[in-house]
């Protein structure tokens, strides 16, 4: 397992809630920021699908949770960049937790 991807997120994550450029920087920002969110949704997917877990390991990555918060980070910066109308807030929050108890994983498709 890598941490390459949960490392990439937090960086981008972290250049998202930078509030030090202005607006227009802002913008490119964001754009800069959903070409990395396709990036890491890209090797997200290019994961091998069907991982032999270790033997002794506990707990794997919960890649498709992972895959949809990507895209749920990815929709909320469009919704910001262009908006149909006044600013909702989507309720849902982001589930963070990404450890898969062995015993009970899924397999990834």
């Amino acid at each position: 397992m890598s941490v390459f991807p949960i490392r990439f997120l937090t960086l981008a994550v972290i250049a998202f809630h930078s509030n030090s450029f202005a607006a227009s920087g802002q913008e490119q920002q964001l754009f800069l920021l959903i070409r990395q969110l396709d990036t890491l949704d890209t090797l997200v997917q290019s994961t091998p699908r069907f991982e032999a877990p270790e033997s002794n390991a506990r707990y794997r990555f919960d890649y498709p949770r992972l895959t949809q918060d990507i895209q749920h980070i990815r929709q909320g910066v469009k919704d910001y960049l262009s908006p149909s109308r006044a600013q909702p807030r989507d309720p849902n929050e982001l589930v963070g937790d990404y450890r898969l108890d062995a015993a009970h994983a899924e397999p990834w498709p």
